[in-house]
């Protein structure tokens, strides 16, 4: 599944959609892994165009792990990445940033890798 969300922010890249953030976050009150997606050009256009984009992105890579329902699209301002963003920031490359069990202003992040967080 790392490579997989590796994969599709890169096609989303090559697509010209600009990710601004991109990681996978650990839901532990349902104890399932999310690809928390944000973009403007995707939210912009409301959530429907976003999803619809992350399908026909998902629909150009062969033999794909990840499904539209691992993803999650979230608006750049979200809370939850604006107090990430306080912690952490990466460059526009798609990197592989483990964060596990840290507390931000207090309030706990159980678990994340972090593949692009501007």
């Amino acid at each position: 599944m790392i490579q997989s969300g590796r994969t599709l922010v890169q096609q989303l890249d090559d697509s010209g959609i600009s990710v601004n953030a991109a990681l996978w976050l650990l839901f532990p009150e349902v104890q399932a892994w999310k690809l928390m997606l944000s973009t403007p050009t995707l939210v912009a256009d409301g959530p429907k165009a976003a999803y619809d984009a992350v399908q026909k992105a998902l629909s150009k890579i062969s033999h794909p792990q990840l499904q539209l329902d691992d993803v999650v699209i979230a608006k750049p301002d979200a809370p939850l990445l604006k107090l990430m963003r306080l912690a952490i920031r990466t460059g526009s490359g798609i990197d592989s940033i483990r964060f596990t069990q840290n507390v931000i202003n207090g309030q706990l992040i159980p678990d994340a890798l972090i593949y692009r967080l501007q």
